[in-house]
């Protein structure tokens, strides 16, 4: 474990700090990020290269009401023998030495998978398996090699492989027809105020990669920087949307497809993709419309271009949930469009499943009180 002792030293609190006194959650990101490679070398060693291969989940367990010190720990929780290996952590108001951490002093829960590689050829090779003895360490096992069946389950309904099912067909063709509805002139329906068309919703960046964040091998960025860069990107976009001022919720399962190379150009592109209450439920489903809060999900594409060569390649795909204090919704047009949709659509569900299996989640009148952003 480490602690940033934000309380006790004001310059470096001050590298944690937004515009509005705020502690950036981008950062705290970065440092996960960093402290998962740490987890992950302690148990393969240095012959090997280790890279994140996806985050998990990041949960917003309880809000952080005041400006204190924080402990970040974690632990490899999942290893078969294979290249990959699960790491869990937290952050947490740090106690009092000799203490241990309440649960209601956690600020963040998070689960990185980690890859390992051989560090000249660049492919998986295999590590130590994890030996579990205590009755936690069999629950936290227990837990990864579900989180692993998931995922695995996960890729294999995914959208890119499969047609819609018959409830999300039903839901494309219910939003297809309102489309015609908002467009008949002999219809007096019209688009309200607060339903707004995907493709307005996006927001772009593009910036050149610096050595200044590369990680540890090679030329190659820090995933960490890449967390805090599409998270500030997706909290921007939501921002945008809503005209208010969002409270991170939580980050879904996100993966790092290729390698982003210093000297490269990075464009990131932010899509709301999925507000909850919905515009339309899906057969059978019923929301609160009347609701003054939407939770509000935004897919962060990225994307790296050789600047030599003009080549390029998807570099990850990061989705964050966010709420905001306002009643509005997306709406899709296009087949992609619609595409995304549903997959931020099942994965809001997942995430609606962990929160309640792991935490009732963060409420908006708490996050009113929250110091994070």
């Amino acid at each position: 474990s480490k602690v940033l002792p934000l309380a006790q030293d004001p310059w470096l609190l001050d590298t944690y700090l937004n515009s509005s006194g705020h502690i950036r959650l981008g950062t705290i990101f970065m440092d996960l990020d960093a402290l998962s490679g740490v987890i992950a070398y302690k148990h393969t060693g240095e012959d090997v290269t280790t890279v994140t291969a996806s985050c998990d989940r990041i949960i917003i367990k309880h809000p952080l009401t005041e400006i204190c010190d924080l402990e970040l720990s974690g632990q490899v929780t999942y290893a078969t023998g294979r290249s990959s290996l699960e790491i869990s952590m937290q952050v947490a108001k740090a106690p009092k030495e000799g203490q241990a951490v309440r649960d209601e002093d956690i600020l963040i829960d998070c689960t990185f998978t980690m890859v390992s590689l051989d560090p000249a050829t660049r492919k998986p090779v295999n590590v130590n398996p994890l030996i579990v003895e205590t009755p936690e360490e069999k629950r936290l096992f227990e837990l990864g090699e579900r989180n692993s069946k998931i995922r695995k389950q996960r890729n294999q309904t995914a959208l890119i492989k499969h047609t819609p099912n018959d409830a999300e067909s039903d839901l494309i063709h219910a939003f297809w027809q309102k489309q015609l509805q908002f467009h008949d002139p002999h219809n007096d329906l019209r688009k309200p105020d607060n339903v707004h068309h995907m493709d307005t919703t996006r927001l772009q960046t593009a910036m050149i990669m610096q050595p200044q964040n590369r990680n540890r091998h090679h030329f190659m960025i820090f995933g960490g920087f890449l967390l805090k860069q599409t998270f500030e990107l997706a909290f921007t976009c939501v921002a945008a949307f809503a005209h208010a001022r969002p409270t991170f919720v939580s980050l879904d399962p996100s993966t790092f497809q290729n390698p982003v190379p210093v000297g490269s150009i990075l464009y990131l592109t932010a899509t709301i993709v999925y507000t909850d209450p919905p515009l339309i439920d899906a057969p059978g489903e019923s929301s609160d419309h009347d609701s003054k809060y939407t939770r509000v999900q935004v897919r962060v594409d990225s994307k790296v271009r050789d600047v030599d060569h003009g080549h390029s390649k998807p570099t990850g795909q990061f989705n964050y949930t966010f709420t905001v204090e306002k009643n509005i919704r997306v709406m899709p047009q296009t087949y992609q469009e619609f595409m995304m949709y549903l997959d931020a659509r099942r994965r809001a569900q997942i995430v609606q499943d962990s929160l309640q299996e792991k935490t009732p989640g963060l409420s908006p009148k708490a996050a009113e009180a929250s110091v994070t952003e």
